[in-house]
């Protein structure tokens, strides 16, 4: 199991932050996500997937992944 901390882009109130967590969270092999609006970031663990698989469903949600 793997841990990242991405910044995010594009969020705009905490709907954001939580639509892009439940969006998350439905992705197989991720196993847990936190986001959180106020630090603008995402806290993921995952398994047996890329960083940058995760950060393409990023954006297919709406935002944008500043990298960790």
């Amino acid at each position: 199991m793997e841990k990242i901390e991405l910044k995010i882009d594009g969020m705009h109130c905490d709907g954001c932050a939580k639509r892009l967590e439940n969006a998350l969270k439905k992705k197989e092999n991720i196993k847990s996500v936190e986001v959180s609006f106020e630090e603008k970031k995402a806290v993921i663990e995952f398994d047996k997937i890329k960083k940058e698989e995760i950060e393409n469903y990023i954006e297919e949600i709406g935002f944008k992944s500043l990298g960790e």
